[in-house]
């Protein structure tokens, strides 16, 4: 796991507020749990409620659910999200608060989001509260 990675604020349903290091983007995927929940774990094809808050490394937040006022749901290990999400949420616990650092191959890739400000090199940070789970 990459050691150099952002600093969140704040505890699991709150707006965190990102701090990044001196250093470059990770290249590989990083993760780290930063308060960890008690409840069932997240299963490949699962379907997962979650808040997130999304950042391009040391830049801007692109997107977030907390502004929104409410969650999102997707099938999670099955491709249907971008692959940093499918690689770095499985296995999490519900009522986790994780960190995630996403490649650009594991995030958009080449193509990027340009609708969202995000470039095809662009390292994408997310704090993703995972708020429960169900069996598809």
């Amino acid at each position: 796991m990459p050691e150099n990675l952002p600093t969140a604020s704040g505890v699991f349903g709150d707006k965190p507020v990102l701090t990044f290091p001196d250093t470059p983007a990770p290249t590989g995927l990083g993760v780290q749990v930063l308060s960890r929940g008690e409840g069932e774990l997240v299963v490949s094809g699962d379907d997962i409620e979650v808040n997130y808050y999304g950042q391009v490394w040391g830049g801007r937040m692109f997107d977030n659910s907390y502004d929104r006022g409410s969650s999102i749901s997707f099938p999670i290990g099955v491709g249907a999200v971008i692959g940093g999400w499918d690689e770095g949420l499985v296995g999490q616990q519900v009522g986790s608060r994780v960190l995630l650092s996403i490649p650009p191959h594991l995030g958009y890739g080449d193509r990027g989001m340009p609708q969202a400000g995000i470039g095809g090199a662009d390292t994408l940070v997310f704090v993703v509260d995972i708020k429960g789970t169900s069996t598809r």
